[in-house]
């Protein structure tokens, strides 16, 4: 049932995306061809949680759609040569080595604006529900979430020391968990309900979900991840499995995940899906 909603929500998301992406010009084949691919996850969060508050998909695809640009401007954004510099995204060239630069940092740039066209839709909501969506949505991809998330993770890379587990963990929680966190809380604004419980679930799955690719850095093969692997290894940088070991790093992914399922008791039955999310965030192998 999860990976039927799982690829339900992206289809959606991806429909809704594709019909928001601009259809002419020098960007669009670049911005369409970043936006292929993925699993869709943080897409399903939106849905998956807008429906606990009866929210129908119609409305809820265009918060998923705006979630996935903003998640795929990231990852063109972070293989540019002055970031992670990477040849390779989903199994293919990444948009700057198929294009250029300065083509990767635009489409990056567009992406993120595209975000913010869809969260402002009339057809999301009342003007308060798309101004919070957006408000937050800003707050959780810039300068307070996935962008110093980004910067403190460049800081690292030339730092005298290697980073602690709590300076990883603010770390991941900007870079990785603060888009998590918006996908799972963004249903709650849609349906005017508190959002502090989905913030918790999206907090927890999102920190277990960078476990979960520390491990496939380790464990896992370019081909089925997707990307280039061990890179974290060869240049020294502390992960969690660097700091707490394999099977450490495997225990508190378990731990995690046990700790989003149990924010969910209010919701019954109907978050099975996202319980699923979270169990589903540490089997994968890509």
């Amino acid at each position: 049932m999860f990976h039927d909603a799982l690829e339900e929500a992206n289809r959606r998301a991806r429909a809704r995306l594709a019909h928001a992406l601009p259809k002419t010009g020098p960007l669009a084949e670049p911005m369409a061809y970043a936006v292929e691919g993925g699993k869709g996850l943080r897409g399903f969060l939106v849905i998956e949680g807008a429906s606990l508050f009866d929210v129908s998909p119609d409305r809820s695809s265009y918060a998923a759609a705006a979630i996935e640009a903003v998640h795929a401007s990231s990852l063109v954004h972070d293989d540019l040569p002055c970031m992670d510099d990477d040849d390779l995204r989903r199994g293919r060239p990444t948009v700057h080595v198929k294009w250029d630069e300065a083509t990767g940092v635009l489409v990056g740039v567009a992406l993120q604006f595209l975000a913010f066209e869809l969260v402002g839709d009339p057809a999301v909501g009342s003007g308060d529900i798309r101004a919070e969506l957006a408000r937050t949505l800003g707050h959780g991809a810039g300068g307070f979430g996935m962008v110093m998330g980004q910067s403190l993770d460049l800081a690292a890379e030339v730092a005298p020391n290697p980073l602690t587990l709590d300076e990883i963990i603010a770390l991941q929680a900007g870079k990785t968990g603060a888009l998590f966190e918006w996908s799972a809380f963004a249903g709650a604004i849609l349906g005017e309900a508190d959002r502090e419980p989905l913030r918790q679930y999206g907090a927890a799955l999102g920190q277990a979900f960078q476990i979960a690719d520390d491990i496939l850095d380790i464990e896992g093969d370019a081909e089925t991840v997707g990307k280039a692997v061990q890179k974290d290894k060869d240049a020294g940088k502390a992960t969690f499995v660097s700091l707490l070991g394999m099977d450490g790093a495997r225990k508190r992914a378990h731990m995690l995940v046990d700790n989003a399922c149990d924010v969910l008791a209010p919701f019954g039955q109907k978050a099975d899906n996202l319980r699923e999310a979270a169990r589903f965030a540490i089997s994968r192998k890509n």
